[in-house]
């Protein structure tokens, strides 16, 4: 297996059709009195389309994305897209460790950059150049570049593509491993599969367990649970259509670049820690940069499959290598028990509760976050 340079490159063509159908997008009014309550705000959406189309500057943004080293390799006939950005340690040390950063939905690789940056070039923000890592970042299969799997789109599958990617096809014996979200869950299954090979995981939305039967819930996991529940009447609505029928509403996002950028943006308000403002938290142009990304891909849908195929899924094994949670703060994580996340994890070496910080960490808490990750692969021995 190898990999060739990859360059993003988004045609004038596609830039000026993206154009055409912002400066005519056709907006509703909102459903109540109350902004963002009924779903993404249409005042909202009018002004940031309005700047999309007439201040957003894709080629520098381009041009930014492009001074990462990008990478297509072909694993099991399927195209997968990654970024491999060496550690720039000092002259003399040992080798910089490989960790693999897996993003989430509404997400992509775009995520992980201010965190690979902190891992890869510690020195250049008041850390030790010792502790650099090499990192790998792919866009999960399905995500903008990468092509879906030619079976069911499960968790398990992932992870055998990462797991490939990093020891196939880049050569590395051992490695660490990072995610949240569906990246969190693929993480999981590569601890749980190549636990040979995986050094320790890392993650900010633990595991769940492949069962309940193994003993009684304790109070703080059955509470844990019917709040969670409670909470999914309130913002499952997505879910439940991308479950269910994704290609009606792919059918709508892949032609309405506005109705695209209402569907991720409500996402990353309601699941960020940004207390109801977005912009708080993501300025424009990065929220502008991912949304032109899904809309110049086309992989609104295909970004769709791990919803449909989520039953493909079979019961995850015991994750045995050493793990660590740095506790997402958004509606659906909110007391979260560790007692839970042991049922699924032998062996959680630490467990933190950062109080800040949502579904979109990297994005959100660089520095927290690569804090934590280098202290806890430095206490496995990787540094």
């Amino acid at each position: 297996m190898t990999s060739s340079p990859f360059r993003i490159e988004i045609s004038d063509a596609v830039l000026d059709d993206l154009l055409g159908r912002l400066r005519r997008t056709r907006f509703t009014d909102r459903s109540g009195d109350q902004p963002w309550r009924t779903g993404a705000d249409p005042d909202y959406l009018r002004d940031l389309v309005a700047y999309w189309a007439d201040g957003f500057d894709w080629r520098s943004r381009e041009a930014e994305l492009n001074a990462h080293p990008h990478h297509l390799a072909e694993i099991d006939g399927r195209r997968l897209h990654f970024l491999r950005i060496p550690g720039a340690r000092p002259a003399g040390t040992p080798a910089p460790p490989p960790l693999l950063l897996s993003h989430g939905w509404p997400s992509s690789f775009v995520e992980m950059l201010p965190l690979a940056d902190r891992l890869t070039d510690p020195g250049r923000y008041g850390g030790d150049p010792a502790d650099a890592f090499d990192v790998v970042v792919p866009s999960l299969p399905g995500f903008l570049y990468s092509d879906p799997p030619a079976g069911p789109a499960t968790r398990e599958s992932m992870a055998r593509t990462l797991h490939l990617l990093m020891t196939e096809v880049l050569g590395y014996r051992r490695y660490g491993a990072f995610g949240g979200d569906i990246g969190g869950a693929v993480t999981g299954w590569l601890g749980a599969c190549y636990p040979e090979h995986v050094i320790g995981i890392h993650l900010i939305h633990p595991p769940f367990p492949a069962s309940f039967d193994t003993a009684p819930l304790a109070p703080a996991e059955q509470a844990f649970l019917d709040a969670e529940q409670r909470y999914d009447e309130t913002d499952g609505g997505y879910s439940a259509i991308m479950g269910t029928r994704p290609d009606t509403i792919a059918a709508a996002l892949v032609d309405s670049p506005a109705g695209l950028a209402g569907w991720l943006l409500d996402k990353y308000r309601d699941w960020s820690d940004c207390s109801g403002d977005l912009e708080s938290r993501f300025d424009r142009d990065t929220l502008l940069t991912i949304v032109t990304l899904y809309w110049a891909t086309g992989a609104i849908g295909s970004s769709f499959r791990q919803y449909v195929d989520f039953a493909h899924n079979r019961p995850r094994p015991e994750i045995t290598v050493p793990a660590a949670v740095t506790l997402s703060t958004e509606p659906g994580m909110v007391g979260f028990p560790r007692e839970l996340a042991e049922r699924a994890c032998t062996d959680i070496r630490e467990w933190n509760l950062p109080g800040v910080g949502g579904h979109f960490m990297p994005l959100e808490e660089p520095d927290l976050l690569s804090g934590d990750l280098r202290r806890f692969f430095s206490s496995l021995g990787t540094h």
